[in-house]
């Protein structure tokens, strides 16, 4: 049986789980399917990877899913699995973001644990209704925020919380791309199109795809809480739609202040998410794509750089840490830290325990929410000339 789809590992784990989306063509499906294998912790169960059915029969053959568990679209994949003596444990949703909201309330009214990627939804009212449904019917609900599964970040976290930094006065964050410095959309390509359309996009391309990771970063770091925020948004390549490029001004509660930016045009960028954090005591400054290493600067004292699996790091990110120094670890790991925690809570809940807040260590559908609140509030203050936007 393939790796990819977790079937090698089903009876250590001993979950399963359903995926729409992430068929051919698609770059986040095939991630999470990974990522979800790495730790062995549920079995590729059921899907439907795409619109047309023929596709999804052609990817669910190849990830070894039974013929009878590959479904014509999402709602009679959902409906089928609740009438099942052994539904998923769990469904991941990795469409476009259109399809988010529908997809996730259905799952949730049908009692099954989600993880969706973000943003959470379209809509600010849609994600709020999303995490109001899964509070009610106690079902848990994750969000794709990678970063957040790096054990680096959470080290960071541990550091800021601990008062190592002392009080956060500035916060420089970035995330800078160049796959889209050309009109990429107009050429076909799968990704490119879907993101710049506002009727699957949503409100926003760049603030939506990588300034809500920006959004995210910090405040699982930090801890701070935007007080207001002022935001440009541009749309330097001609005839696209939604923004490519954005520049964010942040005011936090308690008088911290922050800059954002993130950009798609950005020429000889990868994928250049960095955020640098200033307080009263120390700095600290991570970058994604050098994740295993941060530099920790103190007042009247020396720059250290801390390497995982060489340094000792807080516990909660220790655990999260896999292998020796010098053997890089990265987004696949990040991404298989987050199932990790997910997916032992999923235990847990279905053996009747009760979950901790450590259970829970995972991005949240209330992050979800927040980042999509983030997501409205650039685009209104944008849409008002670049004004200042009460959070």
């Amino acid at each position: 049986m393939p790796i990819e789809g977790g079937t090698a590992t089903a009876a250590a784990g001993g979950l399963t789980y359903g995926m729409i989306g992430g068929g051919p063509g698609a770059f986040i499906g095939g991630v999470h399917r990974h990522a979800i294998a790495m730790d062995g912790v549920a079995t590729l169960a059921a899907g439907c990877f795409s619109s047309r059915m023929a596709k999804t029969v052609e990817s669910g053959t190849a990830l070894g899913v039974p013929r009878d568990r590959l479904y014509p679209d999402y709602r009679a994949m959902i409906l089928g699995e609740a009438k099942r003596a052994d539904p998923i444990d769990f469904l991941v949703i990795a469409t476009p973001n259109h399809l988010h909201y529908a997809i996730a309330s259905l799952a949730l009214e049908h009692g099954i644990h989600v993880v969706c990627e973000k943003p959470l939804a379209t809509s600010l009212a849609d994600a709020r209704a999303l995490a109001a449904l899964a509070k009610r019917k106690r079902r848990l609900f994750a969000v794709t925020y990678t970063y957040a599964g790096y054990p680096i970040v959470r080290h960071m976290r541990e550091m800021v919380a601990h008062g190592e930094l002392g009080d956060i006065r500035f916060v420089a964050a970035e995330y800078p791309q160049e796959w889209l410095a050309t009109p990429l959309e107009k050429t076909g390509q799968k990704q490119a199109a879907w993101r710049g359309d506002p009727q699957r996009a949503g409100l926003s391309n760049c603030v939506g795809d990588i300034g809500s990771h920006v959004e995210h970063l910090v405040a699982h770091v930090t801890g701070l809480e935007i007080r207001r925020l002022l935001a440009r948004l541009d749309r330097f390549v001609e005839g696209r739609t939604l923004d490519d490029n954005a520049s964010i001004l942040v005011d936090y509660r308690g008088g911290a202040s922050g800059i954002y930016w993130a950009s798609q045009i950005a020429v000889g960028n990868d994928n250049g998410l960095r955020v640098r954090i200033y307080g009263s005591k120390a700095s600290i400054e991570w970058a994604q794509e050098n994740p295993n290493y941060c530099q920790v600067a103190y007042v009247g004292g020396p720059v250290v750089r801390l390497s995982r699996g060489r340094d000792a790091l807080h516990p909660p990110a220790q655990r999260m840490s896999r292998i020796p120094a010098g053997h890089p670890e990265g987004y696949f790991e990040a991404f298989a830290n987050i199932y990790s925690s997910f997916a032992a809570a999923v235990r847990k809940k279905s053996n009747g325990e009760t979950l901790t807040p450590a259970d829970l260590d995972f991005p949240s559908a209330e992050e979800g929410v927040r980042g999509v609140r983030f997501i409205d509030r650039c685009v209104e203050s944008s849409r008002k000339g670049a004004t200042w936007i009460r959070w």
